[in-house]
């Protein structure tokens, strides 16, 4: 957390010499713009997401100020100062601590906030340029932390800005051990330089971008450390029974005029537009679906906005609430008023919740949601939780395992599930017995008297064009629903229900398709038709996401409904029956470490105009038949016998001396189109290093040009040791001092070096000339 020889290093001890002050002034200004971005990074990326304190935009100025009277002072012993500071960072720390005991949880935003504090402290008292080094460490300390909270673009203009900010203050770090002053302004060249800088810039975003997208995706969240809110506080008796949901109105009298708050069994406020039965509109922004009662005689469409981010070691369906009583325009929760309450841990914000066993392999899969806009107070998961991180003291779970808290979800609210997420099994399922315990085939077998069996012969009749005997409840599940998407249409335009008129009897024989939501409706009903248990769940689509931020970024509209099938031994699996749907929702798969390579092309192709993708598709369809046909012909020429294996070996030597022939005129020509690019004293001084390399004295990375130069007199013939040297201290003054160069002066001593031959033994140091 703090570095500990900041007291020791930093604070008490004093400069020894006069040489030890940096007097760089450009290079401290940028070591504190270098903090401001770091501080402003944070407050940037915890906006929507976390709670922090505008208090810290204060130590902004306030470091200014530290750094101001710092520069005045860099040459006094501040005695005085320092323990002042030292106690300061005393104090900061024990509130850091009184902190952490009161709001357990996610620590980053205070651990950034005590970096601040000790920034501002630290910054009256920077006379050595070690003292700034801790400076621009804390700058990248917060900047590092922004990137663990930002789930947005906007932290991407900070980290930009400091790249931009870090770029200099490293030249001038390594002008200033160098001994070096900084040219003055007017000297300067601004063109060469800001192409230069603009150059190194896109350099390093390219490559960045290029190691961030190939580098390998191991399994995160390997800390147990959770993000989870500030704990909230609740009055009252919390029972779990109520569903608020502002898109209902309460008790479905079709004007509003019913109480706020929680309405009978849970109907929601008077605040939305849609009715919990009969015809009606629904609301342009919540789910009709996240309620007790699930009315689909609703019509009209929702405006997108985001509520929610996610980051998930998987991808799969954000559940949130489920049905099991069909009314025949829509869904009920039979069982609401059975909820279980659970109450987490006193030493952590851990809730151990109940799950069904299973005998198929599972792995847990931890999730971490955002609420960017309001939600009903129903939890989203993956199927099923099992360890929930959340700011209350207590939640409820229903028997469908739907989790719901005691306040709504609001902006900003964090969250973590663990849940153990079982990996679909095709073989498994369709060996899966079909002897249903008691419970549930009285709970999910319901289907109303008047439609059983003209929907049972419907079902029938679907599952009689399969072109092969379908003898599992599996198999019968992804016939159905396919046989859904095939023969029946989404309907946008479709007319309320009568109240007599019963939804899967009207989708099948009348209007031949209707609403999204009524797919899964009419698969639910036709499995149960025929004997197979099944439910309605509601819940969010894994929504779009973000190869940048790692996040999938959800929408309003992303929610819909499918159908879960029970399978006994192994639990309920998901099917989708609508129609532009994958028919298997998001599923737990196999690790992959390369995918956001994936990911990121499937990103980029999206943007491609169809044109160039095509040409692309073409060129990688080519370079993969080209391969084929080299293995294919070597693998023949390896059957041959002792005479193809001889022949097959040649031909890859040719091939390889063709391509090393190849890669080294490439090489070299790219080398001569570098140096034509560079100023002409460094692009002398690059040829000889390369000169010089070739007769065996390379430069060693760590060394400066100067040490270069001072290790040639000892390896090299005293000529080529004099020419070496006054090649780099011009190298030297032009690169850090910026002092025009006799540039013709040093092509001659290059072409001197190039003429003169290599000598063994040492000689006396020659007089340095001044060019």
């Amino acid at each position: 957390m703090v570095p500990a020889r900041w007291f020791a290093n930093s604070r008490l001890a004093l400069p020894t010499n006069s040489a030890e002050v940096e007097e760089s002034l450009p290079l401290r200004v940028l070591a504190q713009a270098l903090v401001t971005v770091g501080v402003v990074s944070v407050a940037v990326a915890a906006v929507g997401v976390t709670q922090t304190s505008l208090w810290n935009l204060l130590a902004i100025p306030l470091s200014g100020v530290g750094a101001w009277v710092s520069w005045q002072r860099r040459h006094q012993r501040n005695i005085a100062m320092k323990f002042t500071i030292a106690l300061g960072m005393l104090i900061a720390l024990a509130a850091f601590f009184s902190r952490i005991l009161q709001a357990p949880g996610d620590t980053r935003i205070i651990l950034a906030e005590l970096l601040i504090q000790l920034q501002v402290l630290h910054s009256f008292d920077l006379p050595r340029r070690k003292d700034l080094g801790y400076s621009m460490m804390i700058g990248l300390i917060l900047l590092g932390v922004s990137a663990t909270i930002s789930q947005t673009f906007s932290f991407a203009p900070m980290l930009l800005l400091f790249l931009a900010l870090a770029l200099p203050v490293l030249m001038l770090d390594y002008q200033s051990r160098l001994g070096l002053k900084p040219a003055p302004w007017r000297q300067v060249a601004v063109g060469p330089t800001l192409r230069q800088f603009a150059a190194m810039m896109g350099i390093t975003v390219a490559l960045g971008l290029v190691i961030f997208i190939f580098l390998p995706r191991l399994p995160s969240y390997q800390i147990q450390n959770f993000p989870v809110s500030s704990t909230i506080d609740i009055d009252g008796n919390f029972d779990g029974q109520a569903i608020i949901n502002p898109g209902y109105i309460n008790d479905g009298d079709g004007n509003g005029q019913g109480d706020q708050g929680f309405g009978e069994g849970g109907s929601g406020t008077i605040e939305g537009r849609g009715q919990s039965a009969g015809a009606g509109t629904v609301d342009d922004t919540f789910y009709y679906g996240f309620n007790q009662t699930m009315n689909q005689n609703l019509r009209g469409t929702m405006t997108p906005q985001v509520v929610l981010r996610v980051r998930s070691q998987a991808p799969g369906f954000w559940r949130v609430l489920a049905f099991d009583r069909y009314t025949g325009q829509g869904w009920d929760i039979s069982r609401n008023e059975e909820i279980q309450t659970l109450a987490r841990s006193r030493f952590a914000n851990k809730t151990l919740l109940p799950i069904q066993p299973s005998l198929g392999r599972q792995r847990n899969i931890v999730q971490t949601y955002t609420v960017v806009n309001t939600l009903p107070n129903l939890i989203p998961a993956l199927y099923q939780a099992w360890e929930l991180y959340f700011p209350t003291r207590e939640v409820a779970i229903d028997l469908e395992g739907s989790l719901r808290s005691p306040v709504s979800l609001e902006e900003g609210l964090t969250y973590t599930v663990v849940s153990r997420v079982p990996f679909r099994d095709r073989t498994l399922l369709r060996q899966s017995p079909t002897q249903y315990p008691a419970e549930i085939r009285q709970h999910y077998l319901q289907v109303p008297d008047s439609i059983r069996d003209r929907v049972r012969q419907r079902t029938e009749e679907l599952l009689a064009t399969s072109p092969t005997p379908l003898t599992d409840p599996y198999e019968k599940s992804l016939y159905l629903a396919q046989a859904l998407k095939q023969r029946y249409t989404i309907q946008p335009d479709l007319p309320f229900f009568a109240e007599d008129q019963d939804l899967v009897e009207t989708f099948l024989f009348t209007t031949q398709g209707g609403y999204p939501d009524h797919f899964s409706t009419v698969l639910t009903v036709m499995l149960r038709s025929i004997g197979i248990p099944a439910r309605l769940v509601t819940g969010f689509g894994e929504g779009q996401f973000n190869p940048f931020t790692g996040f999938y970024v959800v929408k309003n509209v992303d929610a819909y409904a499918l159908t879960e099938v029970y399978f006994p031994q192994y639990g309920w699996f998901g099917v989708d029956p609508i129609p532009g749907h994958e028919l298997l929702p998001p599923s737990l798969r196999e690790y992959k470490t390369f995918s956001t390579v994936r990911r990121v092309w499937n990103w980029v192709a999206g943007w491609l105009p169809s044109p160039v993708l095509g040409l692309l598709d073409g060129m990688r369809q080519w370079a993969t038949e080209v391969l084929i046909f080299l293995l294919r012909a070597l693998g023949g020429l390896f059957r041959l016998g002792w005479v193809g294996i001889v022949l097959g070996l040649a031909a890859l030597t040719a091939a390889a001396f063709v391509g090393w022939l190849g890669w080294n005129w490439i090489a070299q020509g790219w080398r001569r189109w570098q140096l034509r690019q560079l100023p002409p004293t460094e692009r002398i001084y690059q040829q000889m290093l390369a000169w010089l390399a070739e007769q065996g004295h390379p430069k060693r990375p760590s060394e400066t040009p100067l040490e270069y130069s001072q290790r040639l007199y000892q390896e090299s013939a005293a000529t080529q040791a004099q020419a070496a040297g006054e090649m780099a201290h011009a190298y030297v003054r032009w690169r850090y001092g910026g002092e025009a160069q006799n540039t013709v002066y040093l092509t001659e001593k290059l072409r001197l070096l190039r003429r003169s031959r290599p000598a063994q033994g040492r000689f006396p140091k020659p007089k340095r000339r001044r060019v």
